[in-house]
């Protein structure tokens, strides 16, 4: 009887360790089950060099979504993407995306630059004001070949 309630115990361990663990995911990726909130917005890159799916939308330096879809337009060979922006985020419709950088070895997000304009973005509406990423190592070889442009 003794091993019994002592693999009770062990299981009620290991079972609450999983659901701590499970928790713990769940509140660090922003996973929701009630629907993601926000309104969609779309944009075109040259390039959306180290970007990918879940990749934070910032505005300020403070996250106010994140990117939902990335697909190649076989029409014009650029990187299209969908966001996801907060719903109490209202973005002026002279606003521009950067592809930024949080440094030399950081990964790579989305930044908004709000405009003056006093009409909004609203949902399904497209940024064309945009920016992509800049490879470093591109820059460093045009500057060791001594290029100008």
């Amino acid at each position: 009887m003794s091993h019994t309630a002592t693999e009770v115990i062990v299981g009620g361990l290991v079972l609450a360790g999983a659901i701590a663990f499970g928790a713990y995911a769940v509140s660090a990726t922003g996973f929701s089950a009630g629907g993601d909130k926000g309104y969609a917005l779309s944009a075109s890159f040259r390039s959306l060099e180290g970007i990918s799916v879940g990749s934070d939308v910032r505005l300020a330096g403070v996250k106010v979504g994140s990117v939902s879809e990335i697909r190649l337009n076989p029409e014009t060979y650029r990187a299209d993407m969908k966001l996801k922006v907060q719903d109490g985020v209202r973005l002026p419709d002279d606003s521009s995306i950067v592809i930024s950088s949080e440094g030399l070895l950081g990964g790579n997000f989305v930044e908004i630059s709000p405009g003056g304009s006093p009409f909004f973005y609203g949902p399904g509406d497209e940024v064309l004001d945009t920016q992509g990423s800049v490879s470093l190592i591109s820059l460093l070889l045009k500057y060791v070949a001594g290029g100008s442009e």
